[in-house]
């Protein structure tokens, strides 16, 4: 296991942490609060630092490709889900379910349709996309700012649901070219097998 791998497995453990610490916290115990959100910055720093590590020490790995992207739609997803409980009730900014839903679906979109894409096609890779990239930075600060009350948490979480639509369907589109170039190949090579017919 590479030290990249150690910290994306940290990342992940550090989840049940994040959520024990929503789930107790009530007004006498404000300091749980902070607890998440220092947590919750930990992760992000890792996740960065993991990725740096990666790329510059080449530690890139088959299971690191998996798990670090697991990593951080669980934080995230978890992040969310609590977040929207605790803010309903005790915080004065509240996250709305429709935000919720649309994390969620958005994200269990991806991973159902990366397992058919893996399924059919071994070796191929997902890569992220700028527009992942921007709704990951925007889920990210979205939770940030409710767990501290901001009163434009409003505006950040309207902008991470619009990257978050606009990223899924991007995300849908190239899922679906990648299977659709999968069967042009097989068509070709049975063309090509078949031989020239008399």
């Amino acid at each position: 296991m590479t030290f990249a791998n150690k910290i994306t497995l940290f990342r992940i453990i550090s989840i049940p942490f994040f959520i024990a610490c929503l789930i107790f916290y009530t007004p006498e115990k404000y300091f749980l609060k902070y607890y998440a959100l220092g947590i919750f910055l930990l992760a992000i720093v890792s996740d960065a630092v993991d990725g740096y590590i990666a790329r510059t020490k080449r530690q890139k790995t088959k299971a690191g490709a998996i798990l670090d992207p697991l990593a951080d739609k669980a934080l995230l997803i978890t992040a969310f889900i609590f977040t929207y409980h605790i803010s309903k009730a005790y915080f004065s900014v509240i996250l709305p379910l429709w935000v919720l839903l649309v994390v969620i679906s958005r994200d269990a979109i991806i991973l159902i349709g990366s397992g058919i894409i893996l399924t059919v096609r071994q070796g191929a890779q997902i890569k992220p996309t700028w527009w992942g990239k921007l709704t990951t930075f925007f889920q990210m600060t979205t939770i940030i700012a409710i767990l501290l009350e901001l009163g434009f948490s409003p505006i950040l979480w309207q902008i991470a649901s619009a990257f978050t639509v606009i990223s899924g369907i991007d995300y849908a589109r190239k899922g679906i070219n990648t299977i659709n170039s999968l069967d042009h190949a097989r068509n070709n090579n049975i063309k090509a097998s078949s031989g020239p017919i008399n």
